[in-house]
């Protein structure tokens, strides 16, 4: 219980006195010892980058959607914390004056969230995230993985994700159509905003 209000809630491991009867550094090793358990139990599965064959069934799923060779989707939301602790407050104070925490996630057709990144200041956007997240990096040094194929002409050996306007403008992210005009654009942009 202490590692569960500890993590779920924002409460400071010394607190847990008053309420569970539990000392501070017991409360410290309850969160440590559950957070192993954690990695022990789904890391090997959920708590990683995807293999080869999780990057093929990513492929094969995202294909038979009409995506083919798109990897997820990325996108960022500024995830609110009523509690936060005061000498923090003014760092994570975002454009709309409330406290907030930056959770910048790549998922796949199944919300299955294969890469996060959580904790950036609540005054971060999706470009200030994208400098600091490690997908990018691993994109900016070769370290994808391998996806080869040919769009009007030009080959391309990663695969992209896709992403809403803010993003640059690179071949590793496919942004909406913002005002589609044609059916067929139209049909895009329902497509990926699904």
């Amino acid at each position: 219980m202490a590692a569960l209000r500890c993590l779920a809630h924002g409460a400071l491991p010394d607190t847990q006195d008053d309420y569970l009867r539990i000392i501070e550094s017991a409360a410290l090793e309850c969160v440590y010892r559950f957070c192993r358990g954690v990695v022990g139990y789904f890391g090997s599965v959920y708590l990683r980058a995807p293999n080869a064959h999780n990057t093929a069934w990513i492929l094969a799923q995202n294909a038979a959607r009409g995506f083919p060779k798109m990897l997820g989707s990325i996108d960022c939301m500024h995830w609110g914390w009523k509690n936060w602790p005061f000498a923090w407050q003014g760092m994570y104070k975002g454009q709309t004056g409330e406290c907030t925490a930056v959770l910048e996630a790549v998922a796949d057709c199944n919300l299955w969230i294969w890469h996060a990144f959580f904790g950036m200041a609540g005054s971060h956007n999706d470009i200030n995230m994208l400098q600091r997240y490690p997908v990018f990096g691993r994109l900016a040094e070769g370290h994808s993985p391998a996806v080869n194929y040919v769009v009007n002409g030009r080959e391309y050996t990663k695969g992209y994700y896709l992403a809403n306007g803010i993003y640059p403008r690179c071949v590793t992210f496919v942004q909406t159509i913002p005002d589609p005009h044609t059916d067929a654009r139209a049909w895009f942009s329902k497509c990926q905003e699904a």
